[in-house]
């Protein structure tokens, strides 16, 4: 079942561009104490914002983890839920702080708590994005600061009140929960000696999930023939640092999922090894979920 969210709380905003904005994979049994998440697949690009970028419709692609939602789509048979942006990375990405913004790409005064001097908004790769991943500049001039914070009450956080519900009510049900953070990574990063990798698992260097779970993972894709990294380059963004809560029974990893192994990175068309590779990764996921380790329990608080 595909629950679409449009969120009930205040105006729509630029969520009316997309229809609807994000969307929930359902299982028809909620058997996995998983929840799954592609925030940055999202593939639908308004005319309106086609019209305001410098860049055509492929370059704003780049941002893209084209195709991850459907590489990841059958957890959701396998009984996980999956949260999948329609909304482009270009556009608005949900992976950073709420309100990290560069001044230097709007008019008008950003909100006071806005963080306009961290490395990611440096790289212009803030929560608004000032370039695509090649580092081309989206728009020719400067954007209202008003489209910013619009973008980011519309979208980022009812994306994240549904992430984080998800989050919530798997928790509950099994006693604990395990975020599995779905990305994609161009070849072209991976290119020095020392990190050639067809995956990379992140878990913010030791502190967002179990010990066990990393493990239990790597084990598996390198038993499928994938050769694994952890942590470098991509130890995790924000949604891996920000859920990732190990001692109350709550654990995020990253997976990047190298781009050439399932699609032509000009084109972002699908290669023949596509269904081989989400094959491999479903097979690899029910092998972890029902492998015969259980995450530790939450620490309870000292009476």
């Amino acid at each position: 079942m595909t629950i679409s969210a449009n969120d009930p709380q205040g105006p729509a905003g630029p969520a009316n561009l997309f229809d609807p904005p994000f969307e929930v994979d359902e299982p028809a049994c909620h058997s996995l104490p998983y929840v799954f998440n592609t925030g940055h697949s999202g593939a639908v690009y308004p005319p309106s914002f086609l019209a305001a970028s410098r860049l055509d419709g492929l370059s704003l692609r780049r941002s893209e983890d084209a195709h991850v939602d459907r590489l990841f789509a059958p957890v959701v048979r396998l009984g996980a839920p999956l949260l999948r942006a329609n909304f482009p990375r270009a556009f608005l990405d949900v992976n950073r702080e709420p309100y990290e913004l560069d001044p230097r790409m709007f008019e008008g005064r950003l909100p006071p708590y806005a963080n306009t001097r961290s490395m990611r908004v440096a790289g212009g790769l803030g929560t608004v994005p000032r370039v695509v991943a090649d580092g081309q500049e989206i728009y020719p001039g400067r954007i209202a600061a008003a489209e910013a914070v619009a973008r980011i009450e519309t979208l980022y956080k009812p994306y994240h009140r549904t992430l984080r519900s998800l989050i919530q009510r798997t928790a509950k049900a099994h006693g604990s929960c395990v975020l599995i953070d779905c990305h994609s990574m161009p070849s072209t990063s991976l290119g020095r000696d020392d990190v050639k990798a067809d995956v990379i698992l992140g878990d913010r260097y030791g502190t967002a999930c179990a010990p066990m779970l990393i493990d239990a993972f790597e084990a598996q894709f390198q038993a499928h023939g994938f050769r694994v990294v952890r942590n470098k380059p991509y130890a995790g963004g924000f949604i891996t640092e920000h859920y990732g809560e190990p001692s109350l029974g709550r654990h995020a990893l990253q997976i990047e999922v190298n781009r050439a192994l399932y699609m032509n990175e000009s084109s972002l068309a699908l290669t023949a090894d596509f269904p081989r590779l989400m094959e491999s990764l479903t097979a690899i996921v029910a092998a972890v979920a029902n492998g015969p380790g259980e995450m530790p329990a939450p620490r309870m608080a000292a009476e």
